[in-house]
């Protein structure tokens, strides 16, 4: 007995999405997945040398498997792209190109500081590497509501 694998009626399976919060210092990094609509930090990864930590990268890829990598796209409140942007767009080609899979960039703003606030508001103790993690929780998580196939809103 054999189950059609073409049918047209069917959707494509729920992606699994890693979303990072990229710094020159610093990239936070989250895990989320179409399924649920969800995002949580999972890590914050230093740099080396004011370049991407790649080893630590690839092991994320490794272990997660994403169909799709969300990149925060930093932005001046007036929309006008700041020094960082750049840098930004440049990491989500890099990381297009170095495994072979779709990069989406999303507006940023004011991620940071809202996730400076929440961890302020749920403990008061915080270090940078929680905010950033935090961060890319929530441009993941922005993504998400904006794109969840099961969205039905």
């Amino acid at each position: 007995m054999s189950t059609s694998q073409n049918n047209g009626d069917q959707k494509a399976p729920p992606r699994v999405v890693l979303g990072f919060d990229f710094g020159e210092k610093r990239t936070g990094v989250a895990v989320g997945q179409e399924l649920t609509g969800t995002a949580r930090g999972i890590t914050t990864l230093i740099s080396k040398n004011r370049k991407p930590d790649w080893d630590a990268i690839s092991h994320l890829i490794e272990e997660w498997h994403p169909a799709l990598l969300v990149v925060g796209r930093p932005l001046h409140m007036d929309g006008t792209e700041q020094p960082v942007t750049h840098l930004a767009y440049r990491f989500g080609n890099r990381l297009s190109g170095r495994y072979n899979l779709p990069v989406e960039q999303v507006d940023e703003r004011l991620s940071s500081y809202e996730a400076e606030q929440e961890l302020s508001e749920e403990s008061g103790k915080y270090s940078p590497e929680d905010i950033d993690q935090r961060a890319a929780e929530k441009i993941l998580q922005s993504w998400l509501d904006n794109h969840s196939r099961d969205n039905t809103k």
